[in-house]
C-alpha cells in the first residue's frame, strides 16, 4: 500500500502537466472552436528547441526561454493554417485537420530530432520540495500543480472580467458578427494559439525528463490532455484541472502494480471511454425503458 501511495504521489508532476494541457485544450476549443490534436506536438517542438540549444552549450535558462518562444511560434504557425484556410469550417473538419497536422508534425519532428535517438532532457526545476507521508514531492510536481491552478484561475478571470476576454468570447460565439463590429478576429485567434503554445511548451519541459526521450512520445501526450478536457466537457477549466491531476495520480498508482504497471499509458484511454459512456447514460437508459 505504501508503494502504491508513493507511486501515486510520483504521478503529481505528470498530473499537473496533464491539467495544464487539458486547460489549454479547453481554452483553444472555447475561443477558436478547435479540438486541437496538435497541442502536445506544439509543446514538444518548443521542448526540443530547448534541448537542442542546451546540447549546443546555451545556458539552460536561456534555452528554456527560447524554447517557450518557439512553442508560441509553432502555435501561431498552426493557428495561421487554421485561420487562413479553415476559419469557416465546422468543428469536425477542424478536428480532422489538426489530427492530420499531428501526424505530419510527428513525422517531421522525428526526422529533425533523430527519430528514436535518445536525448538528454535537463531538469528545468530540480530538487525536492517537501515530504508527504514519507514521500518526496519534487519542485517539478509543485510547479506544475501551481501553474495549472494559476493558469486556470487567470484564464477564468481574464475571460470574465476584461475587455479582451469579452472580445474573445464574442470571437468564439459569433466570429462573423465580431469581425463586422471591428474586433480583430484573426489577431485574437493567433494570440490564443501563441499563448497555448508557450504554456504547453513550458509544461512539457518540466515533465520531459520523466517521459520517453523522443518527439513522438511527447506529442502523444495529447491523449491525456484531451481526456482531462473531456472530463471538463470542453467547458469547465476547473474540472479539466482536477481531471488532469486525477489521471496523473492514476497513472502513478497503476505503475506500482506489477501485473498491470506496463499498461499505465492506457489510463487516459480508459478515462476517455468511461467519460463517454457516462455521458451517454441518459440515452441508454431511455432506450432500455
Amino acid at each position: 500500500m505504501n508503494s502504491l501511495f508513493t507511486a501515486a504521489v510520483a504521478g503529481l508532476s505528470a498530473g499537473g502537466a496533464y491539467a495544464i494541457l487539458g486547460v489549454c485544450a479547453i481554452f483553444t476549443y472555447r475561443l477558436v472552436a478547435v479540438v486541437n490534436f496538435t497541442g502536445a506536438a506544439i509543446g514538444a517542438a518548443g521542448t526540443f528547441v530547448m534541448v537542442g540549444l542546451f546540447e549546443l552549450g546555451v545556458p539552460l535558462l536561456v534555452s528554456a526561454i527560447l524554447g517557450i518562444a518557439a512553442g508560441a511560434v509553432a502555435g501561431v504557425a498552426i493557428g495561421m493554417v487554421m485561420t487562413t484556410w479553415f476559419a469557416n469550417a465546422n468543428a469536425s473538419t477542424k478536428a480532422a485537420v489538426t489530427a492530420a497536422l499531428l501526424v505530419g508534425i510527428i513525422a517531421v519532428g522525428l526526422r529533425l530530432t533523430g527519430g528514436q535517438h535518445p536525448h538528454y532532457f535537463p531538469e528545468l526545476i530540480p530538487g525536492s520540495a517537501f515530504r508527504l507521508a514519507g514521500v518526496e514531492v519534487t519542485w517539478a510536481a509543485v510547479t506544475t500543480l501551481v501553474l495549472a491552478v494559476v493558469f486556470t484561475v487567470v484564464t477564468e478571470q481574464f475571460l470574465a472580467r476584461t475587455r479582451t476576454g469579452l472580445q474573445l468570447r464574442a470571437l468564439s460565439q459569433r466570429p462573423m458578427a465580431a469581425e463586422l463590429i471591428g474586433i480583430r478576429v484573426r489577431l485574437l485567434a493567433l494570440g490564443v494559439w501563441a499563448v497555448t503554445g508557450a504554456v504547453t511548451a513550458f509544461a512539457l519541459m518540466i515533465i520531459a525528463p520523466l517521459r520517453s526521450p523522443d518527439f513522438a512520445s511527447l506529442s502523444l501526450l495529447v491523449v491525456p490532455a484531451l481526456a482531462a478536457a473531456l472530463i471538463g466537457a470542453f467547458v469547465s477549466f476547473r474540472a479539466a484541472l482536477l481531471g488532469g491531476v486525477m489521471i496523473g495520480l492514476l497513472e502513478g498508482g497503476v505503475s506500482a502494480i506489477d501485473f498491470i504497471g506496463q499498461y499505465r499509458s492506457t489510463v487516459p484511454f480508459i478515462v476517455i471511454l468511461a467519460v463517454l459512456l457516462w455521458s451517454q447514460r441518459g440515452a441508454r437508459w431511455d432506450e432500455a425503458r
